[in-house]
């Protein structure tokens, strides 16, 4: 048996040579540049005497700066999306500069006296403050903010002037922190593109795709620029802090708060990875980083990553081994999964050892923290799927490293906790499972991980869970019943994934409308990457401070892929593979990913008749899959006439076009 990983590691991971994606229509949808390099797009505003503010746009060919005149004077510069990284802009002055910055996010809170909050999640206070210049610098200057100053996130910048002597700045610029390993940020190895005519914007469900990649790009950060904890006193704020005892990049939570490894954001994000960037060794080192804290005397892994190193979540420990499936599944690194197995073996020893006579996870208070959920203690359901899924990845790991008395055991315990799931947790009357077994609640979480996750028992209850969490819809998205007053996209991922597990294609986007149409389109929002929660009526008080470059909330991106098109690997890098399209009411879908074994593309279309359904697959050479077809009909494979078994093909790695004439 391989030993503990000590507590502190260092592991650097080389990135897989990738390919870039094919060119399209598409692309212009990439909120990333092609360099590293981001320039403001347009004047907000100005206050007090500002001249030449139109120089500072990156589409000027003026070579002067603007000039900031009087005490208080400013002016806000608007990049149009979420970027961040290091500022750095000319000085031309022959006094004393005297010039500060802030940074925000959303419009409403743009302010010449503080930047929108990075180091609080209270709506009384306000710790960042603004960013002073050094009034030292000699005319002709150059200021770079440090790494410690960088700005995660943002999308306005102010520019204030505290001196009554004119000040000139010219040559702004923005150098992207965020994933240091790619010079080309928009080189994705994945792509998505579809026409949605069911909602005002013909191109949301693509711009929806891309603004979830930017987001977990944006999330990928240098693992020694996380943030401080706890943050400057009195204000400020500082991203120069050790993200964990590894070497390269982590997959973090968010691109401005908290810059930190929480594993349950990874149970989305490291998905988004995959069909977008496939960074995987990002999501590699985040885990390395969890199995990291991992304490000695009991097993358990800590809920978050330093530097805040958050304790007790059973359902975040089930999350960490989860995500070693997942990054098993994607690269078929087993080396990976060999170094960690002992501690991974400890964690999930110390999550069974809760499971009680009823044959339930029984969570103590000290372990019952979550996403931010009420009440995530006792016979919790969210926490059982979380342990019945971990259960049966174990299994599969274990067969992997050829441990087959370890892969029996978890094989013979999951069943158990399915059926106790079943029998304390069903409500019959309300189609929905409950929040445990003494609660009458029934929440959006466990309810949407019991179908994910396989805990059903019959595709009725698959429907009615489906149907059930209808319920809580409002008009830009589900009002989550085990928190108050919030929408929150994390959970509202998973929720979207149950749907079109149901094959209610059609439901889920009328879900991906209301709330990530809101997200997109708000005024309140960057527009660009994804809210990380928000209220009923629409405000950012999302635990009093929402971000808006938060991965746990880009669910549709992988979606859009996994079930839209239909495309999963089903084995390691893909050596088999499915293709089972839910076709949601539109007439054409097509993008796909790219694993250490090559390509996997999806191409279908649908007639305006709904006649003829026309799939095109590729994928590599050696590689098999099963392709399940939306309806029975006659069948032609390459262009010779087959008979399926029912709706379902096998097929051989390569490119074939499957034609399907529609029963109607």
């Amino acid at each position: 048996m391989n030993a503990l990983l000590p507590l502190t590691i260092i592991f650097l991971l080389a990135a897989p040579a990738t390919t870039k994606a094919p060119v399209g229509p598409w692309d212009k949808f990439n909120f990333a540049p092609s360099s590293r390099s981001f320039v403001p797009k347009t004047v907000y505003t100005t206050v007090g005497e500002v001249t030449g503010a139109e120089n500072l746009l990156g589409n000027t060919s003026s070579t002067e700066g603007a000039t900031i005149n009087g005490n208080g004077s400013y002016l806000v510069l608007d990049f149009e999306q979420e970027v961040g990284g290091r500022l750095s802009f000319q000085i031309d002055s022959t006094t004393s500069s005297g010039i500060s910055l802030s940074f925000t996010e959303s419009a409403m809170f743009i302010s010449p006296m503080d930047s929108d909050d990075s180091c609080s999640v209270s709506p009384a206070h306000d710790l960042d403050g603004v960013l002073y210049v050094s009034p030292f610098l000699a005319s002709n200057g150059t200021f770079t903010q440090t790494v410690g100053d960088q700005r995660g996130g943002f999308r306005f910048l102010t520019i204030v002037s505290n001196n009554k002597a004119p000040v000139t700045i010219s040559n702004l610029t923005l150098n992207a922190t965020f994933m240091p390993q790619l010079d080309d940020l928009s080189a994705y190895t994945g792509y998505f593109y579809a026409q949605d005519n069911g909602f005002h914007d013909l191109d949301f469900l693509t711009k929806l795709w891309y603004g979830g990649a930017y987001t977990v790009q944006m999330n990928t950060i240098d693992s020694h620029e996380a943030r401080q904890q706890p943050c400057p006193v009195p204000s400020g704020w500082a991203n120069n802090a050790t993200g964990g005892p590894v070497a390269g990049t982590i997959l973090v939570d968010g691109a401005k708060r908290d810059r930190n490894v929480w594993p349950g954001d990874m149970g989305i994000s490291t998905h988004t990875e995959l069909v977008s960037t496939f960074d995987l060794e990002s999501s590699k080192n985040s885990l390395l980083v969890m199995f990291s804290t991992q304490d000695p005397a009991t097993g358990a892994l800590q809920y978050s990553g330093p530097p805040i190193n958050a304790v007790g979540s059973d359902t975040y420990i089930c999350w960490s081994l989860i995500g070693t499936h997942s990054v098993y599944l994607y690269t078929g690194d087993l080396d990976f999964v060999e170094q960690v197995w002992a501690n991974y073996t400890y964690a999930l020893a110390f999550l069974q050892s809760q499971v009680d006579e009823t044959g339930l996870m029984n969570v103590p208070t000290s372990f019952a923290n979550d996403w931010g959920r009420a009440n995530g203690q006792g016979r919790n359901v969210a926490a059982n799927a979380l342990l019945y899924e971990t259960l049966i990845t174990a299994a599969e790991l274990a067969v992997a490293l050829g441990n087959t008395s370890l892969a029996e055991a978890y094989a013979t315990n999951a069943p158990s906790v399915k059926t106790a799931f079943n029998v304390l947790l069903w409500d019959e009357a309300a189609g929905l499972f409950k929040d445990n077994d003494v609660s009458t609640l029934h929440p959006q979480d466990g309810n949407s991980l019991a179908v994910l996750f396989n805990l059903t028992n019959n595709a009725s209850q698959i429907q009615a869970v489906s149907q059930g969490l209808t319920q809580f819809w409002t008009d830009i998205g589900p009002l989550s019943p085990e928190l108050t007053d919030t929408i929150i996209p994390f959970v509202g991922g998973f929720e979207l994934q149950t749907h079109f597990i149901a094959g209610q294609g059609e439901r889920a986007l009328d879900l991906l409308h209301r709330e990530w149409g809101y997200m997109l389109y708000t005024n309140l929002s960057v527009q660009s990457t994804m809210l990380e929660g928000f209220t009923a009526n629409g405000s950012l008080g999302y635990r009093a401070a929402a971000h808006h470059a938060h991965g746990w909330s880009t669910g549709p991106t992988f979606s859009l892929i996994f079930y839209l098109l239909g495309l999963t690997v089903t084995s390691p890098q893909g050596a088999t593979w499915s293709v089972a399209p839910v076709l949601s009411g539109l007439t054409a879908a097509e993008g796909g990913f790219e694993t250490g074994l090559g390509w996997f593309g999806v191409n279908w279309t649908l007639t305006d008749d709904n006649a003829t359904f026309t799939l095109i697959i590729d994928t590599p050479g050696g590689t098999d899959g099963i392709v399940t077809l939306p309806s029975a009909g006659d069948v032609s494979v390459d262009g010779e006439g087959t008979t399926a078994n029912g709706t379902q093909l096998s097929l051989d790695g390569g490119s074939h076009v499957i034609v399907l004439d529609l029963v109607v």
